[in-house]
This record gives structure tokens, C-alpha cells and sequence, in this order.
């Protein structure tokens, strides 16, 4: 069984991504890692090399600016480094740049690659997520947030990155998988606020036209992280690539977990959810098998 990881990152060190660590994360998991990096202006390329690691392979990429609807340019940049992994690789382990696998879930990650290696009707495997907020303290626990998402691929060509790249498609169809039981921290909402603000006002020229942009500029000026509708305190342990990012954090997010601002429906659904786990009408984009 071969694996292959792949991701995307462009200006890591602008919009302060932890691709570092999110590499890092999965590295000794992988017989080879590619990393599409698209034109940077910050040094990312030299960021990535610092990993050091022989099984990194490095493909340059140019970020075509047209692909405003969806974030589909973000779905094409994905399916770059995907198209770059050797072609007798089993598993194609999928990471984004701001997401990071705690080493906990090393185990019970080989275990299902090798477990369904050899059932080409498992063209997926999920993973589960945990979705940071403000910083490393909280995690959003409410409707808002994808509870699971596929990462780790069959590596068949058919298999393409869907829509702004959160997930997978095989003929347009979504994928039979299976559940892993891994997690993922998602640390793409922890940043000091002025950087969120930055980050967001980028990532809006990746989905919308100049037209969208102008008639919205004065409404993503400031970036508040205190309405957000409902966060849980986090009581879990940090993936060991992350602790000396947490470490260096120089913010505070001033937050009660206690006050939700959520509508009469929005907390029936929510109590329901906590108390059987079921999510009322939850969008999956694959096919649980």
C-alpha cells in the first residue's frame, strides 16, 4: 500500500497559514507529499523547503484570477497536485492548508487504508471535524459548520475536487465511504482579528466579481469574532505540531460559551443534535457506506 499526500497553499505567510504544521501532520504517514505552491509573493516556496523532508515534491502553479464563481479556482488547484501523485499510490490523503491531524489519529487512519485497500467500492474514507473559532480555546458546535468531510481519496482519476474544494466527486456523483474514526482540527477561523479581516477580504476576490466586491467593500472592513451564534470551550489535547504555534498566539478571544444567539428553531435543532447526535437535515456530500 502506497500513500500519497497532496494540498494547495499560496501566500501562506500573508494570510499566516499553518501549512507547516498541517505537512508536518501527516508527513509520516505518506511515501510522498505534493504540494502545489501558486505564485507567491511572500516566500511561501521557501517556507514549504524548510520542511526539509525528501518526500516532499514541489509543483509551481499559476492561480487563474477568472475563476471567481465558488472558489472554483480552489477546486483547480487541488486537483493540480492531485493529478501530480504517482500513479501507483493507493490512498491519496488530502489536507488543506489550514487543516492539521492530530497524531492521535495515525492509528486508526493506516488501519482503515489498509482495512479498505482492496474494496474498490470504498472509494473514500471520512474524517471527522472540529472546528476552531477565535482561537485555540473554543470550537464552533453549532449547525453552521460541517461535522465530517472526506480526505483521503482512492487514487482513480475519475475522483475530482468539488465546487471551492471542500470535498470530493467521482462522475459528478459523491463518493461511497467509509468513516474513519480520525479528526481533523480546522484552525482556518483562528487568527488575531485584524489578520481574519485579511484573510476574508481576500478570500472574497476568490468568489465574487469587482461588481459584488465594490457594492459590499464597506461591509467585510471590520471582522468582529463576538457574533458568532454558539462556541464550545475546547477540553481536548493539541496536535504536537501545533503546540508551539498555540504557544506563540498573542491574542485573546474574551468569549462565553454559555450565551447562544441562536433562533427559536435553530436551538430545537441544536438541542436535538446534542442529546442523539443526529443532525436534522445535515448536507453530505458523499454517501455513508
Amino acid at each position: 500500500m502506497k500513500i500519497s499526500g497532496f494540498t494547495f497553499i499560496r501566500n501562506a505567510i500573508k494570510y499566516d497559514y499553518p501549512v507547516v504544521e498541517s505537512i508536518r501532520s501527516i508527513l509520516a504517514l505518506c511515501d510522498e507529499f505534493v504540494v502545489a505552491i501558486g505564485n507567491s509573493d511572500d516566500g511561501t516556496r521557501t517556507l514549504v523547503e524548510s520542511i526539509g523532508s525528501s518526500k516532499i515534491r514541489i509543483i509551481d502553479t499559476i492561480w487563474d484570477e477568472s475563476l471567481r464563481e465558488g472558489g472554483a479556482v480552489l477546486a483547480v488547484e487541488t486537483n493540480k497536485a492531485l493529478d501530480a501523485i504517482s500513479p501507483d499510490s493507493t490512498w491519496a490523503f488530502y489536507i488543506q492548508a489550514d487543516e492539521v491531524i492530530h497524531e492521535q489519529s495515525h492509528c486508526v487512519l493506516k488501519a482503515a487504508m489498509e482495512k479498505w485497500k482492496d474494496t474498490p467500492a470504498v472509494e473514500g474514507l471520512l474524517l471527522h471535524y472540529l472546528h476552531f473559532y477565535g482561537s485555540y480555546d473554543y470550537i464552533g458546535d453549532s449547525r453552521k459548520w460541517y461535522r465530517n468531510e472526506v480526505r483521503i481519496i482512492r487514487n482513480d482519476k475519475q475522483i475530482r475536487s468539488y465546487k471551492d474544494a471542500q470535498g470530493f466527486r467521482k462522475n459528478g456523483k459523491p463518493l461511497h465511504v467509509k468513516s474513519t474514526g480520525g479528526t481533523i482540527h480546522h484552525y482556518g477561523w483562528v487568527k488575531p482579528p485584524e489578520s481574519q479581516k485579511t484573510k476574508l477580504k481576500y478570500f472574497h476576490t476568490l468568489w465574487h466579481d469587482e461588481n459584488w466586491l465594490n457594492k459590499h467593500a464597506s461591509s467585510i472592513e471590520g471582522f468582529d469574532y463576538s457574533q458568532i451564534d454558539s462556541l464550545a470551550r475546547f477540553t481536548g489535547t493539541y496536535p504536537e505540531v501545533m503546540k508551539e504555534r498555540i504557544a506563540n498566539k498573542n491574542w485573546d478571544l474574551d468569549f462565553d460559551p454559555s450565551q447562544k444567539k441562536l433562533s427559536p428553531k435553530a436551538k430545537l435543532l441544536h438541542f436535538i443534535e446534542v442529546h442523539t447526535g443526529y443532525r436534522i437535515g445535515e448536507y453530505k456530500n458523499y454517501k455513508l457506506i
